[in-house]
């Protein structure tokens, strides 16, 4: 059984494969009401512990921390912040299965995996929609967690939770560990 985690501080993605590459399970851990880091470590804790005694974990893929920045997206305190708990987590991961885990760069894993990105100057969408498309596609009747917006102009409307984000990526990664 292989693990993929797409560590973040207010979610974290997670999925778990077969060696065959079938889907066993996938969800996430929602962090975003956890205080400190610290909570937050001591939640994704338990959680990989379940998962671990549940089903027995032989490798744990974890999406590198981003290594640069990028006009118009995360500040140096985000990046530091993420990767303060990406190493965290990786430690913790590294604590309870025994193992270090493997640590896969998010453009090394779509390539494996044939996933190619139209960027949006293309016409693209947004890499997310992309790769939750991607995954879909290779999972045809999962059921992402959706939700329904109670206020502003879409109000009542069922979109796609953002945590469904964070399940694909650890889709992702953890499909890239198979071949990586």
């Amino acid at each position: 059984m292989i693990l993929g985690l797409d560590i973040s501080t207010s979610c974290t993605g997670w999925c778990i494969i077969g060696p065959s590459g079938n889907l066993i399970d996938m969800d996430s851990i929602v962090l975003s009401k956890d205080k400190t880091v610290f909570k937050k470590a001591q939640r994704v804790r338990r959680e990989l512990s379940r998962l671990n005694i549940e089903y027995g974990i032989e490798k744990v893929c974890i999406e590198e921390n981003l290594q640069a920045f990028r006009p118009g997206l995360s500040s140096a305190r985000t990046l530091l912040t993420l990767a303060r708990f990406n190493g965290i987590v990786s430690y913790l991961a590294q604590e309870e299965f025994y193992f270090s885990p493997t640590f896969i760069n998010v453009n090394t894993a779509r390539k494996a995996l044939g996933i190619k990105i139209k960027r949006k100057k293309d016409g693209g969408k947004p890499t997310k929609d992309q790769i939750i498309e991607w995954a879909s596609g290779e999972l045809n009747n999962f059921k992402w967690p959706t939700k329904v917006l109670k206020s502003g102009p879409r109000k009542d409307q069922r979109i796609l939770d953002p945590i469904s984000y964070d399940m694909a990526d650890a889709y992702v990664i953890s499909r890239a560990g198979l071949i990586i």
